[in-house]
């Protein structure tokens, strides 16, 4: 008989040494894997991490990846603290770069000083909406927010589709036109300046979530509803902004990705993004100050990935392959981490329970002190009978 029980929560050192032992254990296994096909693993890995930060345009290359999931993640971390699935940020984020688009080509003419802060807005606009219509659905018929946010991605991607090829084509083509100078975020450094909106944002949602009423009630009803609404909390308001902040901070990576990398929009921008956010939020555990680590690392992966086609010849599907197992490893280690498994045949059990001591209150102290005196001086008056 197989029993799976739960264990007391773990140390946050504790949680984090799991976590960057199962990385380690997943590289090796991936390390494994590519010497069994022929590849030579520390190649392999020296080939990504030149890919990502062998020179300056790489590293910019990377960048281009980390600031939008850095963005993304933290739109996806404040609907999952809430325990509200959204699968959504592929969809959001194209929804963003739209609304940017929209008053990128349209007042183009406009100061930069206008115009961008417009385009962040309306990209923000358009994804707080594209997240409200689960949140709706969710609280008004109860449906699964995990299926209706990722069924929305795609019909957000073919919306963008249907621009691409129709109202907004330019010429022959099926090319949407090139935004104007004015539309193009600035650099800071030689990067553009959406590293500093990432981190500005990381700050600003780490307080949210943690030093907040806003925070407090999320985190309550992420816990239980039904407790939330005990203590007097709107759990339908709190829903819904909630998700209008997601879907928000969402649009608003699209509006950095279109603007400052694309310099227009296309079908494909998202690039998968949304999808990989959901990955790198969880890995983090829905910590705004890890976010930027995991954000990084997988940017490096993406980044690195594509090098390892030009350079030897691999296809870039083996950094998904490192991905997958990173994530398979990282995950287990948290089930492993969390819950215990007892093999039990008869009266035998694998791994012995320790028992578990009953802690003692100072209060209870005293009199089970005096009792355990007098029980010795009983005995004592016993022993001292006997030998009379």
């Amino acid at each position: 008989m197989i029993t799976i029980t739960r264990k007391p929560e773990a140390p946050l050192k504790t949680a984090i040494l799991m976590q960057l032992l199962a990385v380690l254990a997943a590289i090796l296994a991936a390390g494994i894997i590519m010497a069994l096909i022929g590849y030579k693993p520390l190649e392999v890995y020296a080939q990504i991490i030149k890919g990502a930060l062998g020179s300056a345009y790489r590293v910019r290359a990377t960048f281009n990846k980390f600031i939008p999931l850095v963005i993304l993640s933290l739109g996806v971390a404040v609907a999952f603290k809430m325990i509200f699935w959204n699968i959504g940020a592929e969809g959001q984020m194209a929804m963003g770069g739209f609304g940017a688009a929209y008053v990128a080509l349209n007042y183009g003419h406009l100061s930069p000083w206008i115009l961008l802060p417009a385009m962040a807005v309306a990209g923000a606009i358009c994804g707080s909406i594209w997240a409200l219509i689960p949140a709706f659905l969710k609280t008004k018929f109860n449906t699964s927010e995990t299926l209706v946010t990722l069924m929305m991605n795609y019909i957000a991607l073919k919306w963008l589709t249907y621009l691409q090829y129709g109202p907004w084509k330019e010429g022959a083509f099926p090319k949407i036109p090139t935004f104007s100078d004015n539309a193009i975020l600035p650099t800071v450094f030689g990067i553009h300046i959406g590293w500093i909106i990432a981190l500005v944002l990381t700050v600003i949602i780490h307080i949210l979530l943690t030093r907040t009423k806003l925070g407090y009630e999320i985190a309550v009803i992420g816990e239980s509803q039904d407790t939330a609404r005990y203590s007097g909390i709107a759990v339908t308001k709190v829903i819904i902004i909630t998700m209008l902040l997601s879907g928000a901070l969402c649009g608003l990576a699209g509006m950095v990705q279109s603007s400052a990398v694309e310099k227009t929009l296309t079908q494909g921008f998202t690039a998968g993004l949304g999808f990989t956010a959901v990955i790198t939020t969880w890995l983090a555990r829905l910590s705004a100050p890890a976010i930027l680590l995991t954000s990084f690392v997988f940017g490096v992966l993406l980044q690195g990935g594509s090098f390892l086609e030009t350079a030897m010849r691999i296809s870039a599907d083996m950094a998904k392959m490192l991905q997958a197992i990173i994530i398979f490893f990282v995950l287990g280690s948290g089930f492993f981490l969390n819950y215990r498994i007892t093999f039990a045949i008869g009266s035998w059990r694998f791994p012995k329970e320790k028992p578990c001591p009953v802690p003692v209150r100072e209060a209870e102290k005293e009199p089970l002190e005096k009792a355990a005196t007098a029980e010795d001086g009983a005995q004592n008056d016993a022993k001292e009978g006997e030998g009379l």
